[in-house]
């Protein structure tokens, strides 16, 4: 699949042609991995910067580049080179259903599902009186088994007074509103901005603080207009990219 962000773009040469040391070395580990295809373990970075001969500092700016941009992740002590970020479309489509598309097995970790009164915000967006209980659904997304996201889910007590009881939390919450209890999904608005995962999210997802996470809010309503879900969702910036078909008009 073709895309614009794929393009060349000058090959990241400035105007006046000087590479920056770090810059050349990254270009240098961009066809590495190309030998090494996806999973295959980078040489240690004393290994690397004797090879290359540049400081370990200097190599370490060209991995860290690399990482940011989803072409290596961590697996352990290794450096690995990354497989194709995960492409999720900008729709009323579960995680499930964008993951299964690209032929990798999604699923999710429970971290907590727990009854909170509505603070006035949550409240007013849900539609119900400041206090109201609600569900908090925290969980960890995984494809092929890897820590890519965190999502944190808001319902309505009073709409779904058996959700803990009756939904398994490691499947898909969209199919189980729709398949089990017939709730139809209308529209959303969404938000999405760049972020650092906090301390705590980043030991849940597994990364690095400073790795850039795409944020996405979330607030669904039915096929009657009626507010369905408040939902916050962290996704990793190097395993994930968001899609979505533009056409005139709005």
């Amino acid at each position: 699949m073709n895309h614009a962000a794929d393009l060349p773009n000058r090959s990241g040469v400035p105007e006046h042609g000087r590479v920056p040391k770090y810059y050349a070395v990254k270009a240098e580990l961009e066809a590495l991995l190309e030998e090494l295809g996806e999973g295959g373990a980078l040489p240690t970075e004393r290994e690397l910067a004797a090879r290359y001969e540049v400081s370990r500092e200097t190599l370490r700016q060209a991995l860290r580049d690399l990482l940011i941009q989803g072409r290596v992740r961590r697996k352990g002590r290794q450096t690995v080179a990354a497989g194709p970020k995960l492409e999720q479309p900008l729709s009323l489509a579960s995680y499930t259903e964008g993951v299964r598309r690209q032929g990798r097995v999604p699923g999710r970790t429970l971290i907590e599902l727990e009854r909170l009164g509505a603070e006035r915000q949550l409240a007013a967006q849900l539609g119900l009186a400041e206090g109201a209980p609600v569900w908090h659904l925290e969980r960890v997304l995984l494809a092929d088994g890897e820590r890519v996201g965190l999502e944190s889910t808001y319902l309505s007590v009073a709409r779904l007074p058996t959700l803990a009881e009756e939904f398994d939390p490691s499947s898909s919450l969209y199919a189980f509103l729709t398949e089990k209890l017939g709730i139809g999904f209308g529209s959303a608005e969404e938000r999405i901005e760049t972020v650092l995962a906090t301390p705590r999210e980043a030991l849940l997802i597994g990364t690095p603080p400073a790795l850039p996470m795409l944020l996405l809010h979330r607030l669904t309503r039915d096929t009657e207009g009626t507010p369905l879900e408040r939902v916050r969702s962290l996704y990793r910036g190097d395993r994930f990219s968001f899609t979505t078909r533009l056409g005139p008009g709005a």
